[in-house]
């Protein structure tokens, strides 16, 4: 497909948060050949010519962590703390599931990701065969990591999985990773390690969700969670972590010396009452940061403005002070940060060259207007609303309510009607 969208505004986020206004951006196939002023309305080879009537086109969000196919447990089990939500509720019926279960709840997520102008995900769940069937049928970017522990995705089952995907549908690819120290016995981290140094390739695990995450591998090992994996080499090619939490001063050390990129997930962890990250203390040490919704089991939406928003707010109210974490900035993790963590170099702004994966934000709603300054409406005032329409690698996959993922969105609904109603 070709595509020409004229008479937009354009935020790049090649550099600034400035908008170009009364732009122009062309894709041909699957990259963007040109983004300026108007100048190709007379070239006869476009497959589709939009008005984007001065509406904003801007790169999509990356949600950098998330797990897709637990959909079904939307407000299935909530109200629990972390350690109860995990072994009471989740755990048991994900026992249950079977890679079709999967592969239809993760289309569930998709629909959701679109209409929230997501156009990646970092993704961790139990059958990534069928993840990234998903994505592939549907069309979404996707970035899938190891959620290896004792009791699933073995070490040899990882490595297999790393050289498949990473040489399939361009669509989709794999990194290494881990669920948890709690949930791996050393030898097994041990393990992973040798894997990341064969490959030279970096490691994801949740890290210093709760504070009794910490206390308890200070209790086994003498060591917080990340001082842990370091002194396994888990962290020597990079990497990063979800939640980061509860971050020590050495922590904080490691992560800034090893390169690592911390996934904020301030939803979840509100929801789960796991804490507040120290987003300001991580911003001044230099540490490089990314948004991530969580699973839509303990968030439980996959809204990007929700999380932008909190990411902001909950640091101003922990600091008590309404001039930190700049929205800007908060704009910026969730778009270049979260492509930067997923090693998604050609999705990180909008620049010739660089894949055509573009979100169009209704600027003609009551709550983007006035025009004041676009970039901060987005996170103080934006929703999903505003979302007119999702392009990934040079194809609209949701435009003003309709989806295009090959699939009838009413079938998905019913499969995963029917998998939560057998699994209530």
């Amino acid at each position: 497909m070709n595509t020409r969208f004229y008479n937009a505004r354009i935020l790049t986020m090649d550099g600034g948060m400035d908008i170009m206004e009364e732009g122009e951006l062309c894709v041909c196939g699957n990259t963007i050949s040109y983004i300026g002023k108007e100048e190709n309305k007379d070239k006869t080879d476009w497959d589709r010519q939009i008005d984007v009537k001065g509406n904003l086109l801007m790169p999509g969000f990356k949600d950098a962590h998330t797990h897709s196919g637990m959909t079904f447990l939307r407000s299935m089990a909530d109200d629990l703390p972390l350690d109860r939500w995990l072994n009471e509720q989740i755990f048991p019926r994900e026992a249950k599931l079977s890679s079709q279960d999967i592969k239809m709840c993760t289309k569930l997520a998709i629909l959701e990701y679109l209409s929230s102008g997501i156009t990646a995900v970092f993704d961790m769940y139990l059958t990534p065969e069928s993840i990234d069937e998903a994505c592939i049928e549907s069309g979404m970017r996707c970035v899938q990591v190891g959620g290896m522990n004792n009791f699933s995705q073995s070490l040899d089952e990882q490595e297999e999985r790393y050289l498949k995907f990473n040489s399939g549908n361009p669509l989709t690819s794999y990194m290494l990773g881990y669920h948890a120290e709690y949930t791996c016995s050393k030898e097994l981290l041990e393990g992973l390690s040798k894997l990341s140094h064969k490959y030279n390739a970096p490691v994801y695990a949740h890290n210093s969700e709760t504070e009794s995450e910490v206390k308890g591998c200070i209790e086994r090992h003498g060591m917080t969670p990340t001082q842990f994996a370091d002194s396994l080499g888990l962290f020597d090619h990079g990497g990063g972590g979800y939640h980061c939490v509860y971050l020590s001063d050495d922590d904080i050390r490691i992560f800034k010396e090893r390169g690592l990129y911390i996934v904020l997930n301030p939803g979840s962890n509100t929801k789960l009452a796991s804490g507040i990250a120290d987003i300001r203390k991580y911003m001044d040490a230099g540490l490089k940061l990314a948004i991530g919704t969580d699973g839509p089991a303990s968030n439980n939406c996959l809204d990007m403005f929700r999380e932008m928003f909190l990411v902001t707010g909950l640091s101003k109210l922990k600091e008590k002070d309404a001039s930190v974490v700049d929205a800007d900035e908060v704009l910026a993790m969730a778009v270049k940060g979260g492509a930067q963590a997923m090693g998604l170099k050609d999705c990180d702004c909008l620049k010739e060259g660089k894949k055509a994966d573009i979100i169009m934000i209704d600027l003609d709603t009551p709550n983007m207007q006035p025009l004041n300054n676009i970039s901060k409406n987005i996170v103080y005032s934006g929703s999903k609303m505003n979302v007119k329409m999702t392009m990934i690698d040079g194809n609209i996959r949701y435009e003003d309510g309709i989806y295009d993922i090959g699939q009838d969105p009413r079938e998905i609904y019913k499969y995963v009607n029917d998998l939560a109603e057998r699994l209530r």
